[in-house]
């Protein structure tokens, strides 16, 4: 039987940030996942300057061998109007990167003792925290294993029936035809959102890569409206028409409309796990990247003292850096549609609108203060 202080079920962006953060913290750290490293993740696949920075990244040394796309600028419209776009001349506004590789590069810098290829099955409770798949015995459990989690079904049913948004994308290298053909600039990712409001769309090249995808916030025949999406994007002649490669299915809950505990007794949520993708962009690696450095901290000043009552700071630190949960609709949830369409149809025409509101705050969240790392 194996012993940690601390055990981090999903290695992902969460977890392993977490580890990665807690290092040097003097505590026995383990890190399990179903998988192996590398391995293929659904994910749209772009960063912020401000998650590599929290992360540590040296752009040069991650770039190496690694997909690291620069992005200075965007396309946005309603689906079906007249696109507009914006520009960021002197800067990397974020990158896109490649899951496979961002994953893998995030958890072998980590430093804990991993635990791959092992699915999680149950965790029993022992008078000093917790014994997972009757073979790991942990002080604490740390959920980071996205919305679909099984530690935080485990501790909390209320978070069962909660509205997710639903995606499905693919992405996939292109051959020669098809890098001719296509007419999305590298430095330019486009989004589409949905006339009914409930979702949007994207089309991301990075390198010799094309990323395509849509999430919605109705699940409801998710398949067609893709279908539809792509025959769209082909129609304009912004995508190839032979892709034949399988679009993948994912889910994720907006921080916001979210209603499961994200602590238990020596149990601790971060990331998607927590349900923290941002409300209208839905990005999830930011948000989860900065609940593993804020769940650091507090784990830090537990000295192995991991009771409810303890973490309860990490809620009160969550709230503070993301704000209250809504899991009523706020006001402008609470208007018509038809009111909210008419805007929407007016306001996605404008520069203005598109770049000041829609990428600067929605997608690059410009507006939040950068979280202070310990040490820089």
């Amino acid at each position: 039987m194996k012993s940690y202080d601390v055990l981090i079920v999903g290695g992902g962006p969460a977890g392993s940030s977490l580890a990665y953060s807690l290092k040097n913290a003097g505590l026995r750290i383990g890190v399990m996942d179903k998988k192996s490293f590398p391995r293929h993740k659904v994910c749209a696949g772009w960063v912020t300057p401000e998650v590599m920075r929290i992360l540590n990244i040296d752009l040069k040394d991650y770039a190496e061998g690694r997909t690291l796309q620069k992005i200075n600028g965007f396309k946005i419209s309603q689906l079906g109007q007249k696109q507009v776009e914006s520009h960021y001349p002197d800067e990397a506004v974020s990158y896109g990167i490649r899951r496979v590789e961002f994953d893998d590069y995030l958890i072998k810098r980590c430093g804990a003792e991993l635990i791959l290829k092992e699915e999680f099955k149950d965790m029993k409770k022992t008078s000093s925290g917790w014994l997972v798949n009757g073979t790991y015995q942990t002080r604490l459990v740390v959920g980071a294993g996205g919305h679909y989690c099984p530690v935080a079904r485990a501790i909390d049913s209320k978070g069962v029936g909660e509205v997710a948004v639903v995606a499905q994308e693919v992405e996939f290298e292109m051959n020669e035809q098809q890098k001719r053909s296509c007419t999305i600039k590298k430095e330019v990712p486009e989004l589409f959102f949905t006339p009914d409001l409930m979702g949007y769309g994207w089309v991301f090249r990075k390198g010799d890569f094309l990323n395509i995808g849509l999430g919605r916030e109705d699940k409801s025949k998710l398949s067609g409206h893709v279908k539809d999406f792509c025959e769209y994007l082909c129609a304009q002649g912004k995508i190839p028409d032979d892709i034949t490669d399988k679009y993948n299915g994912h889910a994720y809950l907006l921080y916001n409309h979210a209603v499961r505990e994200m602590v238990a007794d020596s149990v601790l949520l971060i990331g998607d796990a927590a349900g923290l993708a941002y409300p209208q962009s839905g990005e999830g690696i930011r948000p989860a990247v900065e609940s593993a450095m804020l769940a650091a901290e507090i784990i830090s000043s537990c000295n192995n003292d991991y009771s409810v009552e303890k973490l309860q700071a990490y809620n009160t630190l969550m709230e503070k850096r993301f704000g209250k949960r809504l899991p009523e609709p706020d006001l402008m949830e609470k208007l018509p549609m038809f009111v909210k369409k008419a805007f929407a149809n007016k306001l996605m025409k404008t520069h203005w609108f598109t770049k000041n509101i829609v990428a600067d705050k929605w997608f690059l969240q410009s507006h939040q203060t950068p979280l202070a790392v310990p040490g820089k």
